[in-house]
């Protein structure tokens, strides 16, 4: 029998801003004075809950459904042969056994201190080049992430490890701030000496919440926003192979919007970090260098198609946690900066949503503040890794809904899609390409308008 030995949970999935400032402003009655961010699923919740809830306008027939997908979300998957669970399957090599070790209270990852296994973060794998469906080409040895743990009697991937070192700076005020600057450092086990070299790029796993939302946004409105005039800011959809349709799709889920929908998000986190196959992904997930791995036993499809729609139809149906303080003058000053100085041209704080299959998303006024876009960041935040249509240094605009709930929910305020930054301004200050202005006049700002820009943030 194969059992699950003890095991470092390592999973995917943070946040990028914008933000230049002038004076201040007088309050604005737009979109702000609207706290509904998630339209008519939003939850007024606070607390270390405030990502975990059904959506509010969930039809009540809907709701035991969202449970049953609750519980799978939350469900523990033991190796196979286990005849004590319903969720047998994990491995034979994994990043965690279940989704929520990684999307803790349905919330955002962090990296691991100096020198610590990581836990809600992972790394993802490949080789220059492209793959059969035009995506990244997996590493032969690795595949396109790699796991950290695995079934007793199967070699794990090998382990990953960050450094820090501190980059000193100053706002134009002469306020001092240090940024931490990440180095990953990979260790393979002894089979894969001499295997091809990998491109690594790290991501922490992101938040649940709102996901259906954005599915519904109508993919013209997306398209419209794409500009790519030379005016500095280009904005970039990435077209993806969808396996979960068989097609090529708008990307908009994941760091690089590498990813079309959410039943194939949730079929390739089933495989990539758990080891579950599904009908999406039916083959187990060993290249063919791991000869220990493919030896296993094969048990055939470990979520079937009723369990894989039920998870993701819980992705879909978790609700947004609505903005606070919209009254307060300090936010209502930084939601002008914010405005006013371009951040919203990349983080849209407006969209609609259109038809979708869950009634609960369909029709919503919401505010992700995401364009859904590829933006060049620059080369400090380039992992030099490409993604379909996505380059080493563009990234998807994330959504900043439910900014500052992560400390009350997750413990920490680690931001960008690796966790570098240890707050809003120093996601800020680490933006470069398309944002670099932004991040500039950012530091310009007076230190009162500072303040003011960052606490309208913390209240998304």
């Amino acid at each position: 029998m194969l059992s699950v030995r003890p095991f470092v949970p390592f999973c995917a999935a943070a946040t990028v801003l914008i933000g230049i400032g002038l004076a201040a402003f007088p309050p604005l009655a737009s979109w702000a004075a609207d706290t509904q961010s998630g339209g008519a699923t939003t939850r007024s919740i606070a607390n270390a809950n405030a990502f975990s809830s059904a959506a509010r306008n969930l039809p009540p027939q809907m709701r035991r459904r969202f449970f049953v997908g609750n519980k799978i979300f939350t469900a523990t998957w033991a190796a196979s042969p286990n005849e004590d669970t319903t969720f047998v399957g994990l491995g034979p090599t994994f990043n965690a056994p279940s989704c929520i070790a990684c999307h803790v209270r349905d919330g955002r990852g962090a990296p691991p201190e100096p020198g610590a296994p990581m836990t809600t973060m992972l790394i993802r794998a490949s080789v220059a080049g492209g793959g059969a469906t035009g995506g990244p080409m997996p590493h032969p040895a690795l595949g396109l992430q790699i796991n950290t743990s695995a079934v007793d009697g199967i070699p794990d991937e090998g382990t990953v490890t960050i450094t820090y070192r501190e980059i000193a700076g100053r706002y134009d005020d002469g306020t001092p701030y240090a940024l931490r600057a990440p180095t990953y450092a990979y260790a393979p086990p002894e089979m894969f000496a001499g295997t091809a070299p990998v491109l690594l790029s790290p991501r922490v796993a992101p938040a649940v919440f709102g996901l259906g939302l954005l599915e519904a946004v109508d993919e013209e409105e997306i398209v419209a926003r794409a500009d790519p005039d030379g005016d500095g800011i280009s904005g970039r959809v990435n077209r993806v192979w969808d396996t979960a349709a068989g097609a090529v799709r708008l990307g908009r889920f994941g760091w690089k919007a590498n990813t079309a929908s959410l039943r194939d998000q949730t079929a390739a986190a089933l495989i990539g970090d758990m080891g579950i196959t599904t009908s999406v992904f039916p083959d187990e997930n060993c290249p063919a260098p791991q000869t220990d791995c493919r030896a296993v036993p094969t048990t055939g499809i470990e979520a079937d198609d009723t369990i894989l729609a039920d998870l993701t139809f819980y992705t879909e149906s978790v609700a947004v946690p609505a903005r606070r303080r919209a009254d307060d003058p300090a936010v209502q000053r930084g939601e002008a900066l914010f405005d006013t100085i371009g951040c919203a041209a990349c983080h849209i704080p407006r969209m609609v949503t259109g038809e979708h299959r869950n009634p609960a998303v369909r029709g919503q006024t919401i505010q992700p503040f995401t364009d859904l876009l590829l933006h060049d960041m620059g080369p400090d935040l380039a992992d030099g890794r490409p993604d379909f249509g996505a380059s080493g240094s563009e990234w998807r605009t994330p959504p900043l809904w439910g900014l500052g709930l992560i400390e009350a929910v997750n413990g920490h305020t680690f931001l960008l899609h690796d966790g570098r930054a240890r707050g809003i301004a120093e996601a800020i200050l680490w933006h470069g390409g398309e944002a670099a202005a932004a991040s500039a006049a950012f530091r310009a700002l007076a230190a009162p308008d500072r303040v003011d820009l960052l606490t309208f943030l913390d209240s998304l």
